[in-house]
């Protein structure tokens, strides 16, 4: 007597749903542990803004796509010559006018691809400026050179700032001692940035508390063109002494 092990019809078919549900199951848990894995990287390590204006130039350029280092900093801290992002200490942004809000599918779409770091619609409630003055510093612009001093020193800002020739550091003069847990921060294209400098007048005096600051932007990623690192230029502040009375 011959034997027939072919399962019957009806039995290949419940095999057949259950390896495309197994399989349907095993996709969704692997969407899920990258978003979660995404979402974590985003939240505590790294971050993607978009450049919204030209106040950097030509260190970023509008449009620019960039990573921001969120981990870091918290350990190690910030230098002088750092390149940071932060939230608007108070009133240095213009008010955002009103706008329509996002159908669902659309604001659906932007917070998933946000959760993986492709999406940085929140770029424009931000702003980015390089550090020039870390707590207890004095920072005063300018002598008679045009050149900007950090506890008494002079710094030669030629490398990265974007003036004209012959052109001050900055074309407004300043005088500031740098709070605890503060920063003072300007743009390296300096006729084009209102940053510290002119934001003098709000509640913060200029200032950036350090936890308004997201992290430091360390890498160009779009366009292509421009990828590679941000230049902090560390070496421009290597003479500079602690503030007195504190470390810097």
């Amino acid at each position: 007597m011959s034997t027939d092990e072919t399962a019957p019809a009806p039995s290949r078919s419940r095999n057949r749903s259950r390896g495309t549900l197994r399989f349907l199951r095993d996709v969704a848990i692997i969407i899920v542990i990258a978003l979660v894995v995404s979402f974590a990287v985003k939240t505590f390590l790294v971050r993607s803004f978009y450049i919204p204006s030209a106040s950097m130039e030509t260190t970023l350029m509008v449009q620019d796509r960039i990573l921001v280092d969120e981990i870091t900093p918290r350990f190690g801290g910030y230098s002088r010559g750092d390149v940071v992002v932060f939230r608007d200490p108070g009133g240095w942004l213009d008010p955002k006018p009103a706008t329509a809000p996002q159908n669902p599918l659309a604001a659906a779409g932007d917070w998933l691809l946000s959760l993986v770091g492709l999406s940085a619609s929140d770029s424009d409630d931000h702003l980015i400026k390089r550090i020039i003055g870390l707590p207890g510093d004095h920072v005063v612009c300018c002598n008679q050179l045009g050149q900007i001093t950090v506890n008494g020193t002079a710094i030669d800002e030629t490398s990265y700032i974007n003036v004209s020739a012959g052109e001050p550091a900055s074309a407004l003069a300043f005088d500031v001692t740098v709070p605890a847990n503060s920063l003072w921060v300007l743009g390296d294209n300096r006729n084009r940035s209102k940053d510290s400098r002119y934001n003098q007048d709000q509640p913060g005096k200029g200032f950036v508390p350090m936890d308004n600051v997201v992290g430091r932007a360390f890498v160009i990623t779009w366009p292509f063109s421009r990828f590679g690192p941000i230049d902090f230029h560390h070496a421009v502040f290597a003479g500079v002494p602690s503030p007195a009375g504190g470390s810097g």
